[in-house]
């Protein structure tokens, strides 16, 4: 590395012989680029499925205008994009899921072409995000909220995920199984890293496991000060401990973390949507509590902490609100933000947490 400012390189010998996470999920890829969101990203699947036979069905340049796809580039051209649709007409088959935004998950069409429909879907990686249950860790190769010292580029997904996910791009996904194509499902870890850590501990823990236990230390504060320089340069190593109590808490926390942030359990309590009305936004704002959608509907109980918690520089509490401007909030769209509210409350605690869990088993270094 060749740094044009001054780094504190006290705690470089610690850091560097923690594993990384690309050297931990040996399979990995940055995120899909569609290209044209516009087109390639639906909000329902409905939806996407009728662009999607619509877009196939039009003359070129008239789909070009329907669109505003602008010029052809590289990797990336109308006529490629119909040609990938007709050759893949079952929409059943492959509208997909892809996580968008934090906590915003959208779809997309994805038959898995590259230069298609989507200028790069990363089949290697996403096609076993679609095989069957997983999990995926997304995270930056570097980052940190502007006008903080605080990496945040870490989150989960079930689907694939978008490249952008994160404000500043470069999400990368890492899968914790792979689907081999003879069938059945395999860790995505390394099997020097599961040895060592079977050494460490016992062999009485699961992958699972030791994903959610790298998800705890991600979201620990006291770890993303301790090693603020060198995240700010490449993804990040996780410290690894031979306290088998200490690895059972962090991976009940980070297990606790990853179920809230992709919606598969509840947070406390959700706020409240009180007033009748048109439900249409028009311009998401938070005061006393409250995130108002317009001047006479709002959400009542959400605290300021909540609507300025980032995730890779997003804050999901306003921008899931600013990508829908304008549009109406059915039903299921006002549980889902509530619900997203409740787990944005949730998780500063849950990092509170985790670092008393680790100061409990004797603090940093972690050992």
């Amino acid at each position: 590395l060749y740094l044009f400012v001054p780094r504190d390189d006290a705690l470089s010998d610690e850091y560097e012989a923690y594993p990384g996470i690309a050297q931990i999920f040996p399979l990995n890829s940055v995120g899909i680029v569609t290209a044209r969101d516009k087109l390639a990203i639906g909000w329902t699947a409905g939806e996407m499925a009728r662009t999607a036979d619509e877009f196939a069905g039009l003359p070129e340049e008239e789909a070009r205008r329907r669109w505003d796809l602008g010029r052809d580039v590289r990797d990336w051209r109308v006529s490629w994009a119909q040609e990938d649709v007709r050759a893949h007409p079952d929409a059943d088959r492959h509208v997909a899921p892809i996580l968008y935004r934090p906590f915003d998950t959208r779809f997309t069409y994805y038959t898995g072409r590259s230069r298609g429909f989507l200028s790069y879907p990363r089949p290697n990686v996403m096609r076993h995000l679609l095989a069957g249950s997983n999990l995926g860790l997304c995270v930056g190769r570097a980052g940190q909220v502007v006008g903080s010292n605080e990496w945040d580029v870490a989150f989960v997904s079930a689907p694939p995920s978008d490249l952008n996910m994160f404000r500043r791009g470069g999400n990368c996904l890492f899968p914790l199984y792979v689907y081999p194509s003879g069938g059945g499902r395999e860790a995505n870890l390394d099997p020097g890293f599961m040895d060592d850590l079977r050494g460490k501990l016992g062999p009485d823990f699961t992958p699972e496991d030791a994903f959610h236990y790298i998800y705890a230390v991600l979201h620990s504060p006291r770890y993303r000060r301790r090693y603020a320089d060198f995240l700010k340069s490449d993804f990040p190593r996780i410290p690894l401990t031979g306290n088998p109590g200490l690895f059972a808490d962090l991976a009940r926390l980070g297990r606790r973390l990853a179920a809230l942030h992709l919606m598969e359990t509840d947070g406390g309590d959700p706020p409240a949507f009180p007033v009748t009305g048109s439900n249409r936004i028009a311009r998401a704002r938070h005061a006393e509590n409250r995130v108002w959608i317009n001047d006479d509907q709002y959400f009542e109980g959400v605290a300021r902490t909540t609507w300025e918690f980032a995730v890779g520089g997003y804050r999901p509490a306003e921008k899931w609100l600013k990508d829908r401007k304008g549009r109406t909030l059915a039903l299921d769209d006002v549980v889902h933000y509530r619900r997203v509210c409740a787990a944005l409350a949730e998780t500063p605690p849950l990092m509170h947490r985790i670092d008393q869990a680790i100061d409990a088993r004797g603090g940093w270094p972690i050992a």
